[in-house]
């Protein structure tokens, strides 16, 4: 994303420039990027006002492809993830992916390779992983939204992983370097871990368990290392209640997952009401594909 400045929506802690990445080879060159989403929140009218390029990407529900600045949103993760050390980006995609094909013919990206995978239907987030499979082969690779920008130095922490594993936010440090309201914050899936591994992920945590969590409790971001495991793991679940294949289920199927603790920010697009301020955050933040 930036090769010369400090990342603006981290905190101290957290900087995505490229002398932030670690000095020792990532163990993980390979990015899966779930770009599908309905949007169906960015679809509903919002108290934003769009650019009339910005209101079509939000009608259409392709968040990743929200116009930011000069750029779509991709953009700027696809030149974090390469800044971080990965060098190809599989984004997974529904069939009726012509804007998307058009818009990586024009970028014309040199730094990383990007190819597309096609989920045929949206039957949730373990089956978007699987539909990659064929496209990350026999390798090692991260997971992360395509319409979340993640810190580099969290991602590249993540790339160093030598099995599953999964970047453990502190919420306390999310809340103050993120675009996230507290209450979104609030919902997110509560990380419960043990000498470093991961126990269980509580979806939609109550009251309670948020208070006996504490402000620096892990919340997940959806931000996972996989090795090619994952993908019979995926194929052994059943659809939750609300009739998806969830990656949190499939994850449940592995052996031990490392949790990765991380203080620092993450840009979030789901909703109309986020883009002004996620412009406003990348403002000057340059992009190298």
């Amino acid at each position: 994303m930036m090769t010369t400045a400090s990342n603006p929506f981290s905190n101290s802690a957290s900087t995505t420039a490229s002398s932030s990445a670690s000095p020792t080879a990532p163990a993980i060159t390979t990015a899966v990027v779930l770009a599908r989403g309905l949007g169906t929140r960015m679809r509903a009218e919002g108290r934003s006002s769009l650019s009339a390029e910005q209101a079509a990407a939000a009608a259409s529900g392709h968040k990743a492809l929200m116009p930011i600045g000069e750029h779509r949103l991709i953009d700027y993760s696809l030149s974090a993830l390469a800044d971080a050390g990965i060098r190809r980006a599989v984004l997974v995609v529904a069939p009726e992916h012509e804007e998307f094909s058009r818009h990586l013919a024009a970028l014309a990206p040199t730094r990383l390779e990007v190819v597309l995978a096609v989920q045929e239907e949206p039957r949730g987030t373990a089956d978007a992983v699987a539909s990659a499979r064929e496209a990350v082969g026999d390798a090692p690779f991260i997971m992360v939204n395509g319409d979340n920008l993640y810190p580099g130095a969290g991602i590249a922490q993540l790339l160093q992983a030598e099995g599953s594993a999964l970047l453990g936010f502190e919420r306390s440090a999310l809340l103050i370097g993120s675009n996230i309201p507290a209450d979104r914050i609030a919902a997110f899936a509560l990380i419960e871990q043990t000498d470093g591994l991961l126990e269980q992920i509580v979806e939609k945590p109550d009251a309670d368990a948020l208070a006996a969590a504490g402000p620096d409790a892990l919340v997940s971001m959806n931000c996972f290392a996989f090795t090619p495991e994952i993908f019979e793991a995926c194929a052994r679940i059943a659809p939750s209640p609300r009739g998806e294949l969830e990656i949190v289920d499939a994850v449940r199927e592995l052996g031990e997952v490392a949790v990765l603790p991380f203080a620092g920010g993450v840009m979030d697009l789901s909703r109309r009401e986020d883009i002004d301020e996620v412009q406003r955050r990348l403002a000057g933040v340059e992009v190298a594909l």
